[in-house]
């Protein structure tokens, strides 16, 4: 099976413009995140998907594979499926199951890419998979820069906001407190379906794009992961990365 994992990235980030240029311990962040995915045994192979220049500049130069994209994406999923066309052209090979990683989770594992495509393997009915992984603050939980979100019995998607939900204000102050990790694995052609797909309401309103796949009555299977992971959408978390990134065994094998 062919497996693509696609690294979105572009300089113009609205919360935190040029972060994935931005150093951790060296080594700007969209090349912890490429290195990183491309050590996940499951996967065929790992791209960057950019807009800038210097971005595609920086992967030359590093070793690892771009696609430039064009400058008018405003969403992470239309800019992989640009960039998975072009792969596939490249290649001569159709891709069975694209694995997008936003360029801002540093921190990934190579066994989150392999934990999050297997469901997908094991069950071919499932189209896309979230991870989610606890969160142990409440300040966590409150911080609108992490999307949560809660699930049923089979763990699928029952509704993803950057609120706080559930809600500890009625009394319940012990609920369960998980946010989506940002690697989502779709099926090649339910990845162009879902950019065919009309925007809807409650995506627009929790700017969470996974929404738009429950509001259009598709299913949204979250996986559970133990790792502990910070996404990067300010400076100051960027210092909390590097300071959690000291001493990490995977970087010592990449990091120049």
């Amino acid at each position: 099976m062919n497996i693509v994992a696609i690294i979105p990235a572009r300089m113009g980030s609205s919360r935190y413009p040029g972060k994935p240029l931005a150093l951790i311990h060296g080594t700007p962040m969209v090349g912890h995140v490429t290195f990183r995915t491309a050590m996940s045994s499951i996967l065929t192979d790992t791209y960057v998907a950019t807009c800038d220049d210097i971005i595609a500049d920086y992967c030359k130069k590093a070793g690892l594979k771009c696609v430039m994209t064009s400058d008018t994406h405003t969403r992470c999923s239309t800019r992989t499926a640009e960039a998975l066309l072009k792969i596939e052209e490249m290649t001569g090979k159709r891709v069975d199951i694209v694995v997008m990683v936003q360029g801002d989770e540093p921190m990934v594992q190579p066994q989150m890419i392999d934990d999050a495509v297997r469901p997908m393997l094991e069950d071919p009915s499932i189209n896309v998979v979230n991870l989610m992984a606890e969160m142990a603050t409440v300040e966590e939980f409150e911080d609108p820069n992490e999307v949560k979100v809660v699930v049923n019995r089979n763990n699928d998607a029952l509704y993803f906001s950057r609120e706080p939900i559930p809600s500890r204000r009625k009394g319940v102050t012990t609920v369960p407190m998980r946010k989506q990790v940002c690697i989502i694995p779709f099926r090649r052609d339910y990845l162009i379906e879902f950019n065919a797909m009309e925007e809807s309401p409650l995506e627009i309103i929790e700017s969470v794009d996974m929404m738009r796949i429950l509001e259009h009555g598709g299913t949204v299977r979250m996986v559970p992961t133990e790792y502990k992971t910070w996404s990067v959408d300010t400076p100051e978390d960027l210092a909390r990365v590097e300071k959690l990134m000291t001493g990490d065994t995977l970087m010592a094998r990449y990091a120049r």
